[in-house]
Formats: C-alpha cells, sequence, structure tokens
C-alpha cells in the first residue's frame, strides 16, 4: 500500500499469496494473528514475506537464522534458495555461522574491524584461504571431525574497539605470522578477479607447509601455545604453527574416521530393520529392553536423577464445563546426570530443554515427579533449605548483554551470590580478594572489577557471567544456550574456558544448546527432546555415529556444514513442532516423521534401552 498504492482488498489478497508461498499455513488465518501468536519459524517466513511484497532486485538478509533451530535454520535457507531462484533477486547474507555461508553463498567477503580482508567464491575460500583471520575463523569450528573433548582452536584476543584502532594492519595484534611491516603499514586488498585477501604476505603463508595442516588437539603431545581469552589470562588456544581444519564432512561419513571410538557399529538387525521400517511392517524388534530402573552403579554415581518429571502449564480461557487446556512442557521424563559429567540437551524451540532446566533447579515447581540432587529430594524443600541446596546449583544465561544489571559494577554482580548465601559476613577485603581469585580464574584482569557490563565485549561479559556463577564453588552448573549468542572464535574460547572449569573444580554441566557440533563436542551423554519427552538418550559419539530415532537423524542432517554444497542448503525436517497444549495421539513426533505407521499414530512408545548407555522412544529404532 505504501509503495505502490494498491487497495487495501488487493494489498490483502496479495499478502495472503506471499505468505502461502513462504509456507505459512492457513495464510488467511495467519494474517490476522499477532506475533505473539505465532512460532519462530513462522515469525522470520513472515518476515521474508514482508521483504519480498515489492519484488526486490536485492534481499538483505542480515543474521535470518541466528535465533533458530537447525531443522527451521535449514527450511528458511531452502527457502531462500528456491526465492532466489524463482524471482532472480540477489542476497546479501550476513552472518557469523560459517556453515551457514558455504551452505548457500556464491561468494564470501570476510571482514575485519570495519575493512573487507579477503573475498572470494565460497568454494575457493573454505578450502584454501588467504588470510590469517579467516583461516583463524575456520580453524574455530567446531565440526563433526573434531575429536570431542579437546581444545578448540580460537583465536588469540579480541577485537579492537573501533575508536582506537592498530596501525598497519588492523589484524596484526592478534596475527600468529605477524612482522615488523604489518605493524606499520596498512595491507590492500589486492588479487585476481574475485580472489582478493589484505595481507602483506598471503602468497607466502598459502605455500607454506603448516598452513593447511590439520589441527593438533590439545593433550595429543604436541606443543601448544599460550593463547590469551578475550587477550587476557588463561590460555585457550594451540600455537601457531598448526594449519586450519580440513572442511568437515558430511553427518554420517565421520564412521570411519571415528571406527574403534568405542561407539557401537549397526548391526544387521539395524539393517534389517530399516527394510522392515521402509516396508511398512508394525512389530518391534525382539531383545529391547525396558529402561524402567537405572543400574545400580549408574545411580551410585549420579548426581540428580529425575523421575517421572511433570510440568504442565493451564491455558487460561474456555467456558464453563469444558475441561482446562494443559500445555505439557514436560511430560514424564525420567534420567540421571552424572557426577562431573556434561550432559548435552538438544531439541528444537518449543520442546521443552529450558523448562527441564529450569524444574531442576526448582526455578518452577513440578507438576508431578521427583528431582534428587546428590539423593535429596529438592521438590519437597521450601525457604531455608531450598536456598541452601541453591548454592550449589548455579546458571549461565544464553545472553551476556542482559544477564547482567548494567548500573552495577561487575565487581559487585559477581560478589552477590556471596553476601546473598550467607558470606557477606566475611570482611569486605576477603570478598574483595575472592572475586579477583574468579576475574582471573576465568580469563580476566582482577583491575577491572570496577568497571561497568557496557565496557566489555560480550565474550568477556559471558566470562563476567560464568565467574559469577562459579563464585560459591557449585557442584552443577545449568549452562542454557550460554554460547549461541557469540561468534566462532569467541564461541571457542568460551567453550573451552567451561572445559578448563569442569577439570579444575570437578563442575557437572546440564548444556543445553541447538548447535549441534557445540553439544556434541562438550558432552559426555546427550539426551534429545521432542514436545516435552526424552526420546532418545546416549553417548556423544554413539549418538553422532549410530543415531536410533528419526527425529534425531534429522537434526543431524540439518547441520550446516563447512564444506560448500554448491548452493544447496542441508535437508531440511518438514513441518513445525505441534502445539505442547494439543500434542498428537500415539508418537508425538509422528505427524514429522517419514516411517510413521498406524501403530506410531495410535500407540505411544516407550523408551527403551538399544545398547550399553543407549535408549531410544520408537517401535522401529534405527
Amino acid at each position: 500500500m505504501q509503495h505502490e498504492k494498491v487497495s487495501k482488498r488487493e494489498a490483502r489478497e496479495r499478502a495472503v499469496r506471499l505468505l502461502k508461498r513462504v509456507g505459512i499455513p492457513e495464510p488467511e488465518l495467519r494474517l490476522k494473528q499477532y506475533p505473539g501468536e505465532l512460532s519462530g519459524g513462522m515469525l522470520q517466513r513472515a518476515m521474508i514475506a514482508m521483504a519480498l511484497s515489492c519484488g526486490p532486485d536485492l534481499l538483505i538478509a542480515d543474521e535470518p537464522t541466528t535465533a533458530l533451530d537447525v531443522t527451521i535454520q535449514a527450511q528458511i535457507l531452502r527457502l531462500l534458495k528456491e526465492l532466489q531462484a524463482e524471482l532472480g533477486m540477489s542476497i546479501l547474507l550476513i552472518t557469523h555461522d560459517l556453515g551457514i555461508a558455504a551452505e548457500i553463498a556464491d561468494r564470501v567477503v570476510v571482514m575485519y574491524a570495519g575493512e573487507i580482508v579477503e573475498e572470494a567464491p565460497a568454494s575457493e575460500l573454505f578450502r584454501l584461504p588467504r588470510h590469517p583471520y579467516t583461516r583463524g575463523l575456520l580453524r574455530s569450528v567446531a565440526t563433526l571431525d573434531t575429536v570431542r573433548g579437546t581444545k578448540l582452536h580460537s583465536i588469540e584476543g579480541s577485537i579492537p574497539s573501533l575508536a582506537a584502532l592498530p596501525l598497519g594492519c588492523r589484524f596484526h595484534p592478534r596475527c600468529p605470522f605477524a612482522t615488523e611491516r604489518c605493524t606499520q603499514e596498512a595491507p590492500v586488498l589486492t588479487g585476481s578477479g574475485e580472489r582478493r585477501s589484505a595481507c602483506w604476505h598471503a602468497e607466502e603463508l598459502v605455500q607454506s607447509e603448516g598452513w593447511m595442516a590439520p589441527v593438533v588437539p590439545a593433550g595429543s603431545g604436541a606443543t601448544e601455545g599460550s593463547g590469551a581469552a578475550d587477550g587476557f589470562g588463561t590460555a585457550v588456544g594451540l600455537g601457531t604453527a598448526e594449519g586450519f581444519v580440513a572442511a568437515a564432512s558430511n553427518a554420517m561419513a565421520v564412521s570411519g574416521a571415528a571406527a574403534g571410538s568405542g561407539a557401537p557399529a549397526a548391526s544387521t538387525e539395524t539393517a534389517a530393520l530399516r527394510v522392515t521400517r521402509d516396508g511398512g511392517a508394525e512389530e518391534d524388534i525382539e531383545g529391547r529392553r525396558e529402561a524402567g530402573s537405572t543400574g545400580a552403579a549408574e545411580e551410585a554415581d549420579a548426581l540428580f536423577t529425575v523421575d517421572h518429571l511433570k510440568k504442565y502449564y493451564p491455558v487460561h480461557g474456555g467456558g464453563i464445563g469444558k475441561a482446562k487446556k494443559l500445555i505439557r512442557a514436560v511430560d514424564d521424563v525420567s534420567f540421571t546426570i552424572r557426577k562431573r559429567e556434561t550432559f548435552g540437551l538438544v531439541g528444537e524451540s518449543g520442546s521443552g530443554k529450558s523448562t527441564l532446566g529450569r524444574v531442576l533447579l526448582q526455578m518452577e515447581r513440578a507438576t508431578a515427579g521427583t528431582v534428587l540432587f546428590d539423593g535429596k529430594d529438592l521438590t519437597n524443600l521450601g525457604g531455608r533449605e531450598l536456598r541452601a541446596a541453591r548454592q550449589h546449583m548455579q546458571t549461565i544465561f544464553q545472553d551476556p548483554y542482559g544477564s547482567l544489571d548494567p548500573r552495577w559494577r561487575i565487581g559487585d554482580s559477581i560478589a552477590e551470590p556471596l553476601k546473598v548465601h550467607g558470606q557477606g559476613q566475611r570482611p569486605p577485603a576477603d570478598i574483595s580478594r575472592r572475586v579477583s581469585e574468579l576475574l582471573e580464574l576465568v580469563g580476566l584482569d582482577p583491575s577491572w572489577a570496577q568497571r561497568y557490563p557496557h565496557e566489555f565485549s560480550g565474550g568477556q561479559r559471558q566470562r563476567i557471567g560464568i565467574a559469577r556463577a562459579i563464585a560459591l564453588n557449585p557442584r552443577f552448573i545449568l549452562a542454557d544456550e550460554a554460547v549461541s549468542a557469540l561468534d566462532v572464535s569467541v564461541q571457542a574460547q568460551i567453550i573451552n574456558l567451561l572445559q578448563d572449569l569442569q577439570q579444575k573444580l570437578g563442575l557437572t554441566y546440564l548444556f543445553i544448546a541447538h548447535g549441534l557440533q557445540v553439544v556434541r563436542h562438550l558432552s559426555d551423554r546427550i539426551g534429545v527432546m521432542y514436545l516435552g519427552k526424552l526420546v532418545e538418550i546416549a553417548p556423544s559419539e554413539s549418538l553422532f555415529l549410530a543415531p536410533a530415532h528419526p527425529y534425531t537423524q534429522a537434526l543431524i542432517e540439518a547441520i550446516p556444514q563447512t564444506t560448500p554444497r554448491q548452493g544447496q542448503p542441508a535437508g531440511s525436517l518438514e513441518g513445525e513442532i505441534p502445539s505442547p497444549a494439543n500434542p498428537p495421539s500415539g508418537c508425538r513426533f509422528h505427524t514429522r516423521c517419514p516411517f510413521a505407521t498406524d501403530r506410531c499414530r495410535q500407540e505411544e512408545p516407550a523408551l527403551r534401552q538399544l545398547d550399553s548407555g543407549h535408549h531410544a522412544a520408537c517401535h522401529y529404532a534405527l
């Protein structure tokens, strides 16, 4: 109506067609709804429809999938490519996810501190980067080939303030190859055709023996350098001579490289099952055991024991005499978290991951079921007893910008847990000393305690949040999307820090995230949630090498890879997660499962043991 001066009726008709084109079901109904009534995937599709409404020649997509889960992300990327081909438009994609750039970009431009440092066709850039910064970014990515649990490479230091840029090459303070010329003279962007870079030593570096050598995992016997965290403090990187990580292979191609890792191989029984599933048979495989009782050894080693946990929220509305609707956010979940392990939790938005984490810490009360923390039932505690228990359980939040009070100095934020939990009686000098110890432990300068949050970068703020979380020497930490808002190299620094702290302090983590590569790298075991249910639990490597549930397999297939696919995004799971207020009958995943049968639609599968430590809730587990 603004740009083409059409009537309101014609504009509405075109809006309905646009919503339908971007894959929104019931577009006439959705057009009348408010944003809060739509899921994240639908909202992003609506934004794309708005951007396409006047037939643009250029679509600027600024971090279009950052807040989305991998399955919805894959749907949006595929939609963008389809619309580009259909409408003949150009797309400028702005992202810090290198996998997304590799999935759909024809050309890639890498920027650092306000300048372009490299430009190349996507296939060439990911195959052979020519700038140390690009190389560093690619080496920092946790892929499905990265040795799980080892230190990730990260770029030393942090990006400079744009108000105080260094002389010469702006990257030289962080570059392991910088020379005196780099510190004095700014390089220009040079090259031939579409392949350009701004580095004085690009030609000699790409021809050097170590440039493309694989990253040497920490602890492998190779010499490690002393990478600084955000430019200060603890060592979090490898040395400067190792090369950039070879591009990751597809999700299931890692099985050959990991042979002998202890992960169960696909059996003849599994192969026969696939044939049976494809034929539509409804009989279960014999020999599967119910996962009802936990082994005695595992029970003794458990820090958290969750038994038939439920968390329902009433839906307001409805008339007199009508049954009250309930949102079944967490619906009959049982599992354990062992001492000193990292238990990863994955699943799409709306699956109940964050709600489960909050109920474990009793930030929300359970509707039913029990939560045992080291043998003590938290669901029956209240008042002083619950506060005393909570000092052993802390949280690292997703948003490093929103989780700190902007009016408090960071030293006061870190000291607050000490005061809340009765340690405020200590002399101020003791509390100040403890704050300094914590800042140093997370790789920050203790003298910064008097600064305010706005004076720090995102990675540094997350380190402050971690210092606050470990102030009371807790035994358990809930990390809810703790690295999803960070750039790839800063993300690697924080992951390395979490691993270091776990070893030093004997911490146990529940790590919730939608970045599956990161969860795999950090976690000992992983639970997969769908619509309030745990549908699979397995050791990390087993889950990725041999996923047993179709939903888990779909999540893995949707992971963006840093191997360019010639403009073809990863496969995506169709549809969106149903409403937890009206879950499907039978298996809750059957509405989106390509293998669903009548049995799946009618009978809910139990979470059963398939192998040692591997459980899945599927009638026809892969």
